[in-house]
Formats: C-alpha cells, structure tokens, sequence
C-alpha cells in the first residue's frame, strides 16, 4: 500500500525520537513492500522561533493533506510565560481541532522485562494491559467562556450527548476485539457533564450487549489504577480525566517514555507519544524511542489497516526489551544503549 505521511518532530526529545520512528517505518516498508511518503513540517517551539506561530498554516495544509500525522513532542520552558497564543501547546490543540479527532486512544502494556522498572508490587502490575479511550475534542480544554485576571481564573467542562456518543462507540468497538470490558469514567455524583456523560455513555451499552460496562468516579480510579490496574480492559472518560489518568498508567508501564497514543476519528489520524519534550534531554542521546515506535505501530493499525506490520514492529520491541536493552530511564534493564542504538536493534529485530 502507499501512504503519505507528515512527520511533525517538533520540540526537545520530540527530534530524537521521531527520527527513530521514521527509520522504523521506512524499514517496515521495505519488508513488506508499501511506500510511505514523508514530508516534514514545523510545530511548537521551532515553528514559533521560526515563523512566529505555533501552528503555521502550511503546515495545518500539508497535515490535511496526508493520510496520518506522526508528532515528537512540543513545548520548552522558555516559552512559559507566553501568551496563550504564542504557547507550543496551543499549536497542538489547534493541530488536533484541525485535523477533528475526538477519540484518544492511550495504551498501557507492561512487558514482562519491565516488572521492576515500576515503583510498585510486582504481583500488582504484573499481566497489565489496558487501553484508556480519552475524548479529545471537548470538556475543560475547549469550553467557553474561559478568562483569567489576576484574581479569577474560568474554565467551563461542557459536553453534548453527540460529543459523548461517538467516543464511547470507539471504545466498545475497540473492546470488542479485546476482553470486552468497558469502564467508563466520569464525577457524575458531583458534575451536570458527567451526569449526562453516564446517561449516553449506558444507552450506547445497549447497543453492544456482548460488553459488560461498568461506571466508576475519576478519583476511585486514579487509586485502582495502582492497586488493581489488571482489573481493567478499556476505559472510556472525558477529556480532563482522561489526561490525568493516562499520564498516570505510565507508572504501570515502567516508563512514561513507553506510552504510545492515537488521536483519530478526524480527517486525518495523529499519532505521537505520550511523554513531553524534556528539553533537559535533548540531543543526548539518552531518551527512550519506544513510545515513538510504538506510536507508528498504532499508525500501521489504524490508519494503515496493517495489522500484520503494526504486530511485527511491536514484537520487535518486546524482543529488544526481552534481550535486556534500555535507555536510561529504564534503569532495570542490564544493558544500557542509546536512543539512537535502541531504533537500529528495534529494526534489526523486524
């Protein structure tokens, strides 16, 4: 198949990262014999310090243009103190409304080799594979109004019942071809939006009777994800919680460098790992590519439709893991390589 492809590298680690991302994916179609075509476009810091913008215009075109988008990473502390228009983030918010996904899709797999790498029990997290389903598109992040002065700050958590419906229908479906369990979460005993949340999120159950649905409060969940995270298939939450809780899970993972995500339900789909920028890092060769790579396997499956490749590269990762290599935020893995080292042993394995 031929797929065009727009490669946002962005800010900090988001270069190095991406770069091994890419390597892979080129490498994926060399083996099977597709043809992905890249273009690459500014976003974040870079494209402020360039053009004066987060999200410059060509390069919103060119992503709409193309069949999915790989981002790195934006944001750096020297920009803190910008207005919000002139923020790295706003670029990515204003990437993802562009592009309409609604539907975050951020999963949390622990490789055995990694059992230790996490501060907790062993026998808590082992067998943990959950995939959290995070709206996007709404709730806090994009209400209105929303002002801030030197004594008040406003922001209003607003959904409707089509917002709602469409991202839970991502999650049971998704969870059909899992362990069809579908948690969804929400503070319906405290918000008007998450009462509406429960209420839509339970008539879309009924269409999927072959899911079991279970409803949960966002504090309840943030305390089970770390004392039963093994509990849970596919859970389903608005766009705050779904922020908080999924940054979270990186602690069951052993690394928040691990995490990978997908935004799609849009024209086009957005892939890009979880963790920030960590400018700190920068060119030092020591960030972990994984949840890069990781990402472009989730482009492989769900914009591609390849889920053959999309296994392939993932085991390449579990094999390299498996072999005890690492980056140094891995610190329970024996063999310690860098970021650069960790693309090339991923590739040899595909």
């Amino acid at each position: 198949m031929r797929a065009r492809i727009t490669i946002l590298p962005g800010d900090g680690i988001g270069v190095d990262v991406t770069r091994e991302a890419v390597a892979c994916l080129e490498t994926i179609a060399e083996k099977f014999g597709h043809e992905f075509d890249f273009k690459t476009q500014l976003i974040g810091g870079v494209a402020l310090d360039r053009l004066g913008v987060p999200l410059p215009d060509e390069t919103l075109e060119v992503c709409l243009s193309s069949d999915a988008v790989l981002l790195g990473a934006v944001g750096a502390p020297q920009y803190d103190n910008n207005p919000p228009k002139l923020k790295p983030e706003t670029g990515l918010l204003g990437l993802r409304a562009g592009l309409g996904v609604f539907a975050n899709l951020r999963p949390a797999f622990l490789h055995e080799p990694l059992v230790d790498a996490s501060p907790l029990k062993a026998e808590i997290i082992r067998g943990t594979d959950l995939l959290i389903v995070r709206e996007l598109a709404g709730g806090a992040y994009f209400g209105r109004p929303r002002e801030v002065t030197d004594e008040y700050g406003l922001n209003t958590m607003a959904y409707t019942a089509p917002e709602v419906e469409r991202v839970a229908r991502v999650a049971f479906e998704i969870a059909r071809g899992r362990r069809k369990k579908v948690t969804s979460i929400d503070k319906a005993n405290v918000l008007e939006s998450s009462q509406l949340w429960r209420k839509v999120v339970t008539r879309v159950a009924a269409d999927y009777p072959e899911i079991m649905l279970e409803h949960g409060y966002v504090d309840s969940c943030a305390m089970a994800l770390v004392m039963r995270p093994t509990s849970y298939d596919v859970i389903v939450t608005e766009n705050l919680f779904g922020d908080i809780l999924s940054d979270e899970a990186a602690v069951l993972t052993g690394s928040l460098g691990m995490l990978p995500s997908a935004s799609i339900g849009g024209k086009v789909d957005l892939y890009e790992p979880v963790h920030g920028s960590a400018p700190d890092i920068a060119g030092k060769g020591i960030a972990n590519p994984l949840g890069a790579i990781a990402s472009a396997a989730l482009l492989l499956r769900y914009t591609c439709k390849l889920e053959r490749e999309a296994k392939v590269l993932e085991d390449a990762i579990g094999k390299v893991l498996n072999e005890g290599y690492g980056t140094p935020d891995l610190k329970s893995q024996p063999k310690q390589i860098t970021t650069s080292e960790m693309g090339e042993i991923v590739r040899r394995y595909v």
